[in-house]
């Protein structure tokens, strides 16, 4: 069903308080912002829902049988739900509940105003919040750049909530700290993690001229083709959001401000990195170097890929999150 604003009247009906049947699941009146029509491409097998996770409402999009195994879907920076898009039918088709927020700050989520608001902490809690509300003990989680920071996150410090984890191009925290300390070749690929602690100037620099230089920028560190018109038209609606840019701004802001520093550094989850080689943003030999502090890691290097690889290889993303991560819940197989 494509047509987000029909979503609230089927599955998971809404009481008179608007809570959906599901706990924590929530009819789209609960979110700030109505949802377009058209914020389904119509080739997406998925409805929109509003979730209670907690401290946010966040919007999802959610596909696949509802007795499926939960896989939750975390997007990074600039994007929104949206990157995840082309996986969805795959992972769906494969058996999986597909599940893809707007993590908080971006595009139809709540959008809380102060940078302390985005702490890893609270974001990861966030995911937490959206497997509780899904009444799941445990959902396999994929995350792409902020998405897979937010996944570490958790495989650290909630591993009794995940049944295995996916990173895409984004190292282990550990390892990416050490890296900037250490590798002035990685602070040059991070220059922009401290330019958007300036305040106010990055958001005005980005917005400029129908935020010509933030859709430049992801046209000019993919591949040709990656991202199409309709993709960007659809990025820059969400950008456009009241206060979305600055939230998603925020979570780097919060990052450097309160330099986290995880509990424990050997992730015991099952995980599996996927790295496009060509990433412009991050050195390769980090992925390596996260496996290594996986007690189960495997690495997937697609050397034709960018830091975009989802976009770029959808369906070789769907297939490995699948192989990595059984899409039959437990038990089903008997």
């Amino acid at each position: 069903m494509s047509d987000a604003s029909t979503a609230a009247s089927g599955e998971g009906e809404t009481t008179d308080g608007g809570e959906a049947t599901g706990a924590g699941r929530l009819g789209l009146e609960a979110l700030d912002e109505p949802v377009p029509s058209d914020e389904i491409p119509e080739d997406v097998p998925g409805e929109s829902r509003a979730v209670d996770v907690g401290d946010v409402r966040l919007h999802v999009v959610e596909a696949g049988p509802e007795d499926g195994k939960l896989l939750v879907l975390l997007h990074g920076f600039p994007e929104f739900w949206y990157g995840w898009h082309e996986t969805v039918a795959p992972l769906a088709n494969a058996g999986y509940r597909v599940v893809v927020p707007d993590q908080r700050g971006y595009n139809l989520s709540e959008k809380p105003p102060a940078v302390s608001d985005y702490r890893i902490d609270a974001l990861a809690r966030d995911v937490v919040g959206l497997i509780d509300a899904y009444d799941r003990e445990t959902a396999a989680v994929a995350g792409h750049d902020w998405g897979a920071a937010v996944g570490w996150w958790l495989a650290l410090h909630h591993a009794d909530r995940l049944s295995e984890f996916v990173a895409v191009n984004v190292p282990h925290p550990t390892v990416f700290e050490r890296a900037l300390r250490s590798s002035w070749d990685q602070r040059l690929k991070s220059w922009y993690v401290l330019a958007f602690q300036l305040p106010r100037l990055p958001e005005a620099v980005a917005s400029a001229g129908n935020w010509r230089l933030a859709a430049r920028g992801l046209r000019e560190s993919s591949d040709p083709g990656t991202f199409t018109d309709e993709d960007l038209r659809r990025y820059r609606r969400a950008w456009n959001r009241d206060g979305a840019f600055e939230a998603m701004v925020n979570w780097y802001r919060a990052i450097v401000r309160d330099r986290p520093t995880p509990e424990t550094e050997t992730v015991e989850v099952p995980t599996l990195v996927i790295w496009g080689a060509k990433d412009r943003f991050l050195a390769t030999r980090l992925a390596g170097q996260s496996v290594e502090r996986c007690a189960d890691g495997r690495l997937l290097t697609l050397d034709a890929a960018t830091h975009w690889v989802v976009h770029e290889e959808p369906h070789r993303v769907a297939e490995a999150i699948a192989e990595h991560a059984d899409p039959l819940p437990p038990g089903a197989r008997e």
